[in-house]
């Protein structure tokens, strides 16, 4: 991998204007959600954490909760069972211990359930199917905790509840003073969406593998559990060809601004998706074509229809590029591409790009995705593509990812969702709802406003079943937050944009519909400050949300 020089970058925290008093009405049927005895939540403005978290008061919401009987008390005596004979349960009982270990102090062996009484107990339960791939039980009370699902995934989503019914101090990496309590009752918890997404570009600006994985924990927290990975455009190419090296040697070596970008060997790709995978994320690589394309087109001649490679490309400027659809050569280009790119990824789907190819003609550009789709297929994979994808024939089984604004065109929007009604998946990605890298204000210091300007409000007060006009609420398979990188060059930049925007976006692919209230949402939000501090995650203080006090 090409290692760059990272340039610090002052971020100056934005005003800081908190509501007052804003009551919480229950997070779910039956929840309470942490109410207080008069159904309404305590002041949100108190300058430490209670002892004690309200059963729910978390980020995602979850489904179900029955607060009820004592806390549990973390103590040194704990330890931490799994189910015996199950290798998946151990690895979510050690990630689970590594958690809670360093701000703790107690040493929480990971031990077979037996042997772990009075402990946690993480539990498989092949009967449990209602919970699903992902669902997870959550029971609290004096005499223990027991986390209960059906699959792998649905022990680390609840692990990740468990962690945000503890103080937040216990995000830190060196000892805190306890008590550790959590809340007594029973959460009962499913995903309202399959697919809950969360895109990093890598391309603009590279991220080298330790700040990617950093990013793929910032997730896990929130349920997230695909990862979308732009790595090519115009500015950059970020992943090796065997093929075709110097996609990576020269089309590599830059960045937006004229940085000394970066790329990912395939080992050290494959050390990603390791990782992702043991947050139980999937890793969907993108490779956008037939626009998108000039660090391509610079590294290699013969892509181009008159044989001349441009010069590397360091601006922000779109369209302006495309691969020489009537060239042979392009299909064998983009054939080895997805075949070695591919075999790296086991996961189920490969992202073809597709939008912005403003210099690629509609019939080339039918034609070429007509000829790319079946070859993502015929290397095991299905097809992702921005929706413009749906002015072609979507191949079976592709999902499309909306990326238009509330002023979209209706017959750009009707175009969508007819492939929706034709049995093409959505994600769903409104630019001016869930781009992480649109300014929060005109102040904001960072980001782009082409899509608008989008607060935190926002991004999360809307439905993602409801959102586009005619098509059926059946074909959204989830929600995505894209983070895009002309502007952002550092962990620091990534942060104040993400957060406090990605964990609504999070929400609303995990809660059920009925949990969506914006009063409620921004009390939880506000009490995730003190955890965002301790993972030492830069934040934009919105006005809209009542922060606690400094």
């Amino acid at each position: 991998m090409r290692q760059r020089r990272r340039i610090p970058r002052l971020i100056g925290s934005l005003l800081l204007v908190a509501a007052a008093g804003v009551g919480c009405g229950e997070a779910a049927a039956g929840a309470g959600a942490g109410a207080g005895a008069d159904g309404k939540a305590p002041g949100p403005r108190a300058a430490a954490e209670p002892e004690v978290r309200p059963l729910g008061r978390i980020v995602p919401v979850p489904a179900s909760v029955a607060p009820g009987g004592r806390p549990y008390a973390l103590t040194s005596a704990t330890r931490i069972g799994v189910s015996a004979g199950s290798p998946e349960a151990r690895e979510v009982g050690d990630y689970l211990a590594g958690l809670l270990r360093p701000a703790t102090g107690f040493p929480l062996p990971v031990v077979d359930e037996q042997a772990a009484r009075g402990g946690i107990l993480l539990r498989l339960g092949a009967t449990d199917t209602a919970l699903g791939d992902e669902g997870y039980r959550l029971r609290s009370g004096p005499d223990g905790i027991t986390l209960t699902a059906h699959r792998p995934a649905g022990l680390f989503r609840g692990v990740q509840t468990l962690r945000q019914q503890l103080p937040s101090a216990v995000e830190r990496k060196s000892v805190q003073k306890g008590p550790w309590k959590v809340a007594g009752g029973t959460i009962t918890d499913t995903p309202r969406y399959a697919y809950r997404g969360a895109m990093l570009d890598v391309a603009r600006h590279f991220f080298t593998v330790d700040e990617v994985k950093r990013y793929i924990d910032q997730l896990a927290l929130y349920k997230v559990n695909t990862l979308h990975l732009h790595l090519s455009d115009d500015q950059g190419w970020r992943i090796a060809v065997d093929s075709w090296p110097r996609l990576t040697t020269h089309g590599g070596s830059t960045e937006v601004g004229g940085g000394p970008g970066g790329f990912y060997t395939k080992e050290e790709y494959e050390e990603i998706v390791r990782y992702a995978a043991s947050r139980h994320q999937e890793v969907i690589p993108e490779i956008d074509v037939p626009g998108h394309t000039n660090a391509a087109l610079a590294s290699y001649p013969e892509l181009n229809c008159d044989g001349v490679a441009p010069p590397l490309y360091t601006g922000t400027k779109v369209g302006f590029s495309s691969l020489c659809v009537p060239k042979d050569v392009t299909y064998d280009f983009v054939d080895d591409v997805i075949r070695e790119i591919a075999a790296l990824t086991p996961g189920r789907y490969l992202h073809i790009g597709g939008d912005e190819a403003h210099s690629t003609s509609h019939a080339d550009y039918v034609a070429f995705m007509d000829r790319v789709q079946p070859v993502v297929a015929k290397y095991g994979k299905k097809v992702v593509g921005w929706h413009q994808l749906t002015g072609t024939a979507p191949a079976p089984g592709a999902l499309v990812q909306y990326w238009g604004l509330d002023r979209t065109p209706a017959e750009e929007k009707e175009r969508v969702a007819a492939a929706a009604r034709n049995g093409t998946g959505l994600i769903l990605s409104p630019a001016d709802r869930t781009y992480l890298d649109m300014k929060y204000t005109k102040d904001t210091p960072l980001g782009l406003a082409w899509a608008g300007y989008v607060e935190v409000r926002r991004s999360y007060d809307w439905d993602p079943a409801a959102y586009l006009p005619g098509a059926p609420a059946s074909a959204v398979r989830g929600v995505e937050a894209p983070l895009w990188t002309e502007t952002l060059a550092t962990t620091a930049d990534l942060d104040v944009m993400a957060f406090p925007r990605l964990p609504g976006v999070a929400e609303l692919g995990w809660s059920p519909a009925a949990t969506h209230d914006w009063d409620a949402y921004k009390v939880r939000l506000a009490e995730q400050a003190p955890r965002f501090e301790a993972l030492g995650i830069d934040w934009y203080r919105s006005p809209e949300v009542p922060w606690p006090a400094e």
